[in-house]
């Protein structure tokens, strides 16, 4: 089992143990391991998925009418390194990470409404 697996598992399992039926988390779908925050609905008409065993590019769209992007990067900033994600920079508008030869991007693509790509690809 990789890392990947046991920090997925670990992440779930303090979830089921800590976390109550109305706040346990949901993920992106495509990237089963990397939660939406609460107050952000995903979009699923607009998510990417392309892929193979060596590599993926993975792009979902978040929005909300009320959650600023301020709030969005520190809830991945805390919550994404305890899944084995790196936070390696970030700028008013993106905030970026590196785990196991990918890169994970959250980027803002409008304020009000809130709407936000999440993008992970593997680095080549």
């Amino acid at each position: 089992m990789t890392i990947r697996n046991k920090l997925k598992y670990f992440f779930v399992f303090c979830l089921l143990c800590y976390g109550t039926p109305a706040t346990a988390a949901t993920f992106i779908d495509g990237l089963e391991d990397v939660p939406v925050m609460e107050g952000l609905t995903q979009e699923k008409n607009d998510a990417i998925a392309f892929g193979n065993e060596e590599s993926r590019l993975v792009e979902a769209v978040l929005t909300s009418g009320k959650t600023p992007f301020g709030k969005v990067k520190t809830f991945y900033r805390e919550t994404l390194p305890q899944l084995g994600w790196k936070c390696t920079g970030e700028s008013a508008a993106k905030i970026s990470f590196y785990r196991e030869g990918e890169v994970l991007e959250i980027i803002r693509e409008s304020a009000r409404p809130l709407r936000i790509f999440i993008t992970v690809k593997s680095k080549s």
